[in-house]
């Protein structure tokens, strides 16, 4: 087997992955998405040469690009060019979860400034207002009062591009200092972290500090659910625990960064990436 690792630069997962494919004497090469030219209706033979390309560009937009080349070409790419489309887009995952009947924050959507206030209004204050693309926790605001919301829509209204013209309201859950990042590889849930912090965004990326959470059966039934519902693949689904209404889908992730989750959970998960791609390459599967 050969494999090829498409990155933007290669990072801590990166070198974590190089370092599982070495263990299991798995040929790879390390490919810069910067440094590809596409000739869209001649197939370069340097791809035919990998069993499997795996997506691990920092750039939504540029590795989904990659990802729709190849796959037209006939390589196969982790995650499929769809599931990696979906998962991009919080409002076809929002689409996705409902259409599976999966529990998620009541989530609204406008187009208009005066339509988003009054969507706002009807899911209560604090609500929270979200790109439809992006990760990392970036450019999500949560609004506490009037106020506040009007200032934030005329900011996305006048500054923004198109995207932010789309304004994607969801109600406020008032989770416990906490929410749940679900690793799910293939079928299974392979292990999952409580991101901590006083904050109320508790992305690691803006230093959420990181304990094992116990994959319980209904946890892991969940998430299995929810990765079933955007195609499968090698997925991150994050998960509010709602005083309410139990455990909620927030979102899921198809280049999901794992760096600071193999210490709490003591799961190799990039060996368990690996060894999922080597298994559907064996079986000859394509996704």
């Amino acid at each position: 087997m050969r494999l090829a690792i498409l990155t933007s630069r290669v990072r801590v997962e990166e070198k974590l992955l190089v370092e599982a494919l070495r263990e299991r004497a798995i040929d790879f090469d390390v490919i810069d998405d910067g440094e590809l030219l596409f000739d869209l209706a001649q197939p370069q033979e340097r791809w035919q040469a990998y069993d499997a390309v795996l997506c691990r560009s920092v750039s939504q937009s540029r590795g989904l690009a990659v990802l729709h080349v190849l796959e037209h070409w006939g390589i196969p790419v982790f995650n499929s060019a769809a599931v990696t489309a979906l998962c991009n887009d919080k409002l076809l995952t929002s689409l996705a979860l409902l259409r599976a009947g999966l529990p998620v924050p009541r989530t609204l959507l406008a187009f208009d400034a005066d339509r988003a206030l009054e969507g706002i209004e009807s899911v209560g204050y604090p609500a929270v207002l979200k790109p439809i693309s992006g990760s990392w926790g970036r450019l999500l605001a949560r609004v506490n009062d009037r106020d506040a919301a009007e200032a934030v829509i005329e900011h996305q209204e006048t500054l923004g591009s198109y995207q932010h013209h789309i304004h994607y309201i969801q109600q406020h859950v008032e989770k416990p200092n906490r929410d749940i990042r679900a690793f799910v590889v293939g079928g299974r849930t392979i292990c999952a972290i409580y991101r901590s912090s006083a904050h109320w965004v508790t992305n690691t990326a803006r230093g959420a500090i990181t304990e094992n959470c116990p994959v319980t059966p209904e946890l892991d039934s969940l998430c299995v659910r929810a990765a079933r519902a955007v195609g499968g693949g090698i997925l991150a689904v994050d998960v509010f625990e709602d005083p309410e209404q139990g455990l909620l889908i927030n979102e899921i992730n198809a280049t999901m960064e794992f760096r600071n989750s193999i210490a709490p959970t003591g799961v190799n998960i990039p060996r368990e990436m690996i060894d999922y791609i080597f298994s559907q390459v064996r079986e000859g599967v394509v996704l």
